[in-house]
């Protein structure tokens, strides 16, 4: 568990100061919103951390839901 949530938090840490970093570049792509708006930086990072969440849920809940003798019996 610590190390999937230090994983995380690396990973968030890593992406924000990408997204940082590249304010010049991003200020091309956005209309209306300044690069360093907290509240969109924040936006995104929650949404990236929803679908990662979606997308592990299922198969997790899948293979939970396993006898695992039978699952090694089948390899």
């Amino acid at each position: 568990m610590r190390l999937g949530v230090s994983g995380l938090a690396f990973a968030f840490a890593l992406a924000l100061v990408m997204a940082v970093g590249l304010t010049r570049y991003m200020t091309s792509m956005l209309v209306n919103t300044e690069p360093r708006d907290a509240a969109t930086l924040s936006a995104v990072a929650m949404l990236f951390l929803a679908i990662a969440v979606r997308a592990s849920w299922l198969p997790a809940r899948r293979a939970a839901a396993l006898n695992p003798a039978a699952a090694l019996r089948n390899e």
